[in-house]
């Protein structure tokens, strides 16, 4: 038989971590609810083109040495 791990749902993972409420609307303190899941890159891409939103990922910054202690 195969063991099942407990599930939590990640929108009460939010909310334990960041004191962040997923579900309320900041704007009017309303109840949102989740109208899709997308899992395929195409729809995403096909959304993001359709509101005028960027759809490439955010440049990563060049790498840094690590900081210099006042005393080298």
């Amino acid at each position: 038989m195969k063991k099942r791990t407990p599930r939590v749902d990640w929108a009460e993972l939010l909310r334990k971590t960041f004191d962040f409420e997923v579900f309320a609307c900041v704007r009017c303190g309303g109840r949102r609810r989740v109208l899709a899941y997308l899992k395929a890159g195409g729809g995403v891409r096909a959304i993001l083109e359709h509101l005028g939103l960027a759809t490439a990922g955010a440049r990563l910054a060049p790498a840094r040495g690590p900081p210099q202690s006042a005393w080298c």
